[in-house]
């Protein structure tokens, strides 16, 4: 079988290789290409997943390039992790929308709207490339902001596209382990948009424990969600919430930790991973420890001025472990080859599983996965205040659907204005203004 790997110079490419290589099946991945813009990048990665694979001796081959179109012909499976205006673009997202006083993250808010639109067309070019030359493939889609752009690319593909994340993955890892439960075991009943979801139970031989863990004052304050929300606001809820929803229900403090820290999240990035490809410049560079090293401190200042917001400080070693995306991919891609029936949380086209939202719309909930794709999981309906978010936020994500598709500026404005995390339709227009003066990416957003 073959995987393209699209932003294969990408940073995380490793953990997906390195999933790759526990797989002896009959059937595994024998082959990877890495695609992206920067040869660079490319040569860097490449160097840690040979050292990934010495000893073993079925490890995928891997091979490289910067044509799109050599990456795609004859891939069975196409992973899509790029960074469109890379980090960079990143860091600039997040400083011109504090600068507003409203938050920049890549995903949520201001920055995941500015990030999206400059993903869209893109992602849009890529997949009628694939329909091209791959129409049988499947995508996995990884980029941000994950719904949307999975949303994007399903226009073409249909439900050969699927999204993964590994924030629920990781959530019900944490949740089930608590609960003294095995994750492969228990069914987690997690609905919601991608980084907008919420965790309402956590069954096992058809026996709801989450109830025991939000009386448990010891047990909530215990893991990452709890210390970020509070045992108090859990057990309003009823529920645990994702943690990218700490930007919503705290979100005068994230914003102030956010203006207050002494560089965000995507300067340090830009800085952190700088300094590693960098360093792989050196062919002297041990490429697998220098990409460990990096990867360690990468995890352990996750989402670090949220925790600074909350007063919680350093994350627990327990939650270091990372979600586990990369075994989700391979997960999602054996149910599909072989046939081996999986349950994951995915994002998907919707159906007729939330009512509130129409079937196209890509949400993010349990799904039977086989060899016909990802199957969505019938779930009880959404209680109001989460049905508030997620339409409100889905109806964002049209209006940026629709200003790629356009080019309308005023489409764009109306997308920012519309967001819960934005409060002025001047604020929105400002935050156009400023995203098309940084951003060559938007100069088709037209008056």
């Amino acid at each position: 079988m073959r995987l393209t790997i699209l932003g294969g110079g990408g940073f995380r490419v490793p953990l997906v290789y390195g999933a790759l290589l526990g797989d002896h099946a009959e059937g595994r991945v024998g082959h990877v290409t890495l695609y992206d813009l920067d040869a660079g990048r490319l040569s860097a990665v490449a160097r840690v997943l040979a050292e990934q694979g010495a000893g073993t001796p079925d490890a995928p081959e891997v091979s490289a390039t910067t044509d799109l179109d050599e990456a795609l012909r004859g891939a069975d499976f196409v992973f899509s992790a790029i960074r469109v205006g890379g980090l960079e673009g990143r860091a600039a997202d997040e400083r011109i929308a504090l600068a507003e006083g409203v938050l920049g993250q890549e995903t949520v808010g201001a920055g995941g709207i500015a990030y999206g639109l400059r993903t869209v067309p893109v992602v849009t070019h890529i997949a009628r490339r694939i329909a091209e030359l791959a129409p049988d493939a499947w995508v996995i889609n990884f980029t941000n902001p994950a719904g949307l752009v999975t949303e994007a690319m399903s226009r073409i593909l249909g439900d050969r596209v699927i999204g993964i994340c590994d924030s629920p993955v990781g959530l019900g890892r944490r949740v089930a382990r608590l609960l003294g439960a095995s994750p492969e075991d228990a069914w987690i009943d997690y609905v919601g948009l991608n980084h907008l979801g919420w965790l309402r139970g956590l069954r096992v031989g058809g026996r709801d424990l989450l109830p025991r863990l939000l009386a448990d004052d010891r047990a909530l304050g215990s893991f990452e969600e709890g210390r970020l929300f509070g045992p108090e606001w859990l057990r309003t809820l009823g529920a645990i919430p994702n943690e990218y929803l700490h930007y919503y229900y705290f979100n005068r403090e994230a914003v102030r930790a956010y203006r207050e820290a002494e560089r965000t999240r995507g300067a340090y990035l830009r800085e952190q991973q700088g300094g590693f490809y960098a360093e792989m410049g050196n062919p002297d560079t041990p490429a697998l420890a220098t990409w460990r090293r990096v990867l360690a401190d990468r995890e352990a200042t996750y989402m670090a001025a949220n925790r600074e917001a909350a007063g919680v400080g350093e994350r627990d070693e327990d939650d270091l472990e990372s979600g586990g995306y990369e075994k989700v991919a391979l997960a999602l891609m054996r149910a599909i080859a072989r046939n081996e029936r999986a349950t994951l949380i995915l994002n998907v086209r919707n159906r007729t599983t939330l009512p509130v939202l129409d079937p196209d719309a890509v949400i993010e909930v349990p799904c039977f996965v086989d060899a016909a794709g990802a199957h969505p999981v019938s779930v009880a309906p959404l209680p109001y205040h989460a049905v508030g978010l997620v339409t409100a936020v889905k109806a964002v994500e049209r209006e940026v659907l629709a200003a790629a598709e356009s080019g309308s500026r005023g489409t764009a404005v109306k997308a920012f204005a519309l967001h819960p995390l934005v409060d002025s339709v001047s604020v929105a227009r400002r935050l156009v203004d400023g995203y098309t003066a940084e951003h060559a990416g938007l100069s088709y957003l037209r008056s």
